[in-house]
């Protein structure tokens, strides 16, 4: 194991089916985590992030290639690493017939120590305002998903695999979840985290790794790879968009990919803004929203080296 890594995967790949039919899930990922980092595992849906949890985690056999946890292999030594690690499934699957309590018991118990794991998990539940005492299936969707991350971290695993962790919570309940992983990392622990949600990631990882149509494209600084500084602007007007303002946005260098339609107009922009101001300024502006670009966006200009910093 490279130093101060905690996963280490070499040349890993998954495919599926046979001969002309094959499909590839995963293409050779090699990828380091490190200790103490919270590292985003990026991609669109369909990329490839849960493939690569599930072969971490043994759940499924690689077509070729190898991964360790630990400095362990996580074929030959999958159990100890379950024992040292937390895993979130972006598919939560719980019963539904027995409440946070006897679940969060029942696990503890698994993890043999039923009396200090039972105690965190209680405050992780009210860190998340969380009512243990509930049936599964009383349960809200979030509050589901809520359970699910206090059984990953009650007995405060070395390791944390997170995948899609928050989907389906609140934007309060989100924050509250980004403390705790601030708090995580404070502690000199690791977190793994799978995730389409551009926010989170710059909100709390160190380092992202991106990944599309199964292979790693890119290893980059959270700093690094949001340095991808465009945004679209959508300008309403309280009257027709004013003539002329189409093709006079469409020659200023920072603005692209301009479309108006009645009293609408959008684009596609980089850099300050005075300039767009200036250019507006002409007619009755009664909203300007900014939408930062999706993370396919971001991938698209990431890839054809369209990065631009403000």
């Amino acid at each position: 194991m490279a130093s101060g890594s905690i996963i280490e995967i070499r040349d890993l790949s998954k495919t599926y089916g046979s001969g002309s039919k094959q499909t590839a899930a995963l293409r050779n990922l090699n990828l380091n985590v490190n200790r103490g980092e919270i590292f985003g595992y990026l991609g669109p849906n369909g990329a490839g992030k849960t493939t690569t949890i599930r072969l971490l985690l043994d759940l499924i056999r690689p077509s070729r290639g190898s991964a360790s946890i630990f400095g362990m292999d996580v074929r030959a030594d999958s159990v100890e690493i379950h024992r040292r690690i937390g895993f979130f499934p972006a598919e939560l699957s719980l019963w539904e017939g027995r409440t946070g309590d006897q679940i969060i018991q029942y696990v503890a118990s698994v993890r043999g120590d039923t009396r200090a794991i039972a105690k965190h998990a209680s405050e992780l539940a009210e860190q998340l305002d969380l009512d243990t005492s509930k049936r599964v299936r009383d349960l809200s969707s979030g509050n589901k998903r809520k359970l699910g991350l206090v059984i990953a971290m009650m007995h405060s695993p070395e390791l944390l695999i997170l995948d899609e962790p928050t989907g389906g919570l609140d934007p309060l309940v989100q924050q509250t979840f980004h403390e705790m992983m601030d708090d995580y990392r404070a502690k000199g622990k690791t977190v793994f985290l799978s995730s389409h949600v551009l926010s989170e990631v710059q909100a709390i990882c160190d380092r992202v790794g991106i990944l599309r149509d199964g292979e790693l494209k890119a290893v980059e600084s959270v700093e690094k790879i949001t340095n991808v500084e465009f945004n679209w602007v959508d300008v309403v007007f309280r009257d027709a968009v004013p003539a002329g303002l189409q093709q006079q946005l469409e020659r200023m260098p920072s603005i692209t990919n301009v479309s108006a339609n009645g009293t609408r107009v959008r684009m596609r922009m980089i850099g300050d803004f005075d300039p767009l101001l200036r250019a507006i300024s002409d007619g009755y502006v009664e909203s300007l929203h900014i939408e930062e670009p999706t993370l396919e966006e971001i991938f698209l200009a990431y890839y054809s080296g369209e990065k631009e910093t403000r």
